[in-house]
């Protein structure tokens, strides 16, 4: 496999033809949205609402951008990492909104949040937990950046600006955790930290038309060394009887159910990512990706599922674990609209935790960042999936 220090910043291949916008959502996506919002059909008028009453999709939102962003204490400096998820949220959810109404006002402000930190953020510190937000921050704000670049009102120098501010703060520290584990070896860390860094690579790659940077993400997602890779994340598979489907135990399952759900929000993001641009890692290892949110979906709707021990580098986790079981964790409308709904797979237990987090939150629908609470947790995705991808 390429080395993804030795070609991360090389120049994009001209040939590349990236579909734009075409992160998590395309035109044809945004198409299917504004009718559902113009015909006021439910749910989506729902979750819409939901999204134009957020304080973070008002024309009005001031960014607080930081030269440097510290997420974990390091002993000297204080975290203000909250200021970076909560602007990575507006800036999406403004962008959105501008998408949806064509309201200037919405897209200007979403620009502001990215101009304003593309010309002050330097760096991304702290402990360990640096790592996370350059992955969760930095895929959040790329699809900020792509729903935008073709609008009018942002310059190109704005634009460029941006792509800098995405590749040398953002995806360099994505890389370079894929690449070295922090000093650690392949299977130290968990499986979250390597899917929201290869969510950011290939998100800043498709919005800087870098062929490399995505080719080099979804090598390491499907054939990486490390429990991110989707081969090595998979613990054991078996067979549900009645169904007959294939429930797959995640590499997070005997960890908690906090971690558990987090890792199918993100691969979620990874393969939507990747289907946009003619990549189908949904359907990798036979949906395996399906598979998994079976599994954590069955067993956090309240039925038991069979469990491998797993040995982490914490010990042996012997049973699944129950912490934080029935999690309110968004995400899965991603994944259901996907596998059930697009390819008419068999998602019961998937839309089962689905609408398990829906009707314990948000009046049924999926909401996101600001719906969730106000820690970090709440705004690892970016959600609104009810309006953004739910077909019928």
């Amino acid at each position: 496999m390429p080395s993804l220090v030795s070609t991360l910043f090389l120049a994009a291949t001209a040939a590349a033809a990236f579909v734009h916008p075409g992160a998590l959502h395309t035109t044809k996506d945004f198409q299917r949205i504004t009718k559902h919002v113009t015909d006021g059909s439910e749910p989506w008028n729902t979750t819409w609402t939901l999204l134009t009453s957020s304080s973070y999709a008002q024309s009005s939102y001031k960014p607080n951008p930081q030269a440097v962003v510290y997420r974990g204490y390091n002993g000297v400096n204080s975290e203000n990492y909250q200021y970076l998820y909560r602007d990575a949220a507006a800036a999406y959810q403004l962008a959105v909104r501008w998408k949806i109404t064509n309201d200037k006002s919405y897209a200007d402000a979403s620009v502001n949040i990215l101009d304003s930190w593309a010309a002050t953020i330097t760096e991304i510190s702290g402990t360990s937990d640096k790592f996370l937000a350059s992955g969760l921050y930095g895929y959040q704000f790329a699809n900020a950046a792509e729903l935008l670049r073709n609008y009018s009102g942002w310059s190109k120098t704005n634009q460029t600006a941006t792509a800098n501010m995405l590749n040398d703060v953002f995806a360099t520290m994505n890389n370079l955790f894929l690449e070295d584990h922090n000093g650690q070896n392949y299977y130290h860390y968990y499986a979250n930290w390597d899917l929201c860094n290869i969510a950011s690579l290939i998100a800043i790659g498709i919005f800087t038309d870098n062929k490399t940077m995505f080719d080099n993400a979804v090598t390491y997602f499907k054939t990486g060394p490390s429990n991110g890779a989707l081969p090595i994340f998979s613990i054991a598979n078996y067979t549900e009887p009645g169904s007959g489907k294939i429930l797959m135990q995640g590499q997070e399952a005997g960890r908690d159910q906090g971690h558990s759900t987090l890792d199918f929000t993100l691969l979620g993001v990874v393969a939507q990512q990747a289907y946009n641009q003619g990549v189908d890692l949904f359907a990798t290892y036979k949906n395996e990706i399906l598979n998994g949110a079976e599994y954590v979906g069955k067993y956090n709707v309240g039925y038991d599922v069979p469990y491998t021990l797993y040995e982490s580098y914490q010990g042996n986790q012997t049973v699944i674990s129950n912490s934080s079981r029935g999690t309110i964790r968004p995400g899965f409308e991603l994944l259901s609209a996907h596998y059930g709904q697009l390819k008419g797979l068999n998602s019961s237990w998937t839309d089962a935790y689905r609408d398990w987090v829906n009707t314990n939150s948000t009046s049924g629908v999926e909401g996101g960042g600001g719906n969730y609470g106000p820690n970090s947790g709440g705004f690892d995705g970016l959600g609104f999936g009810t309006l953004l991808y739910r077909l019928s």
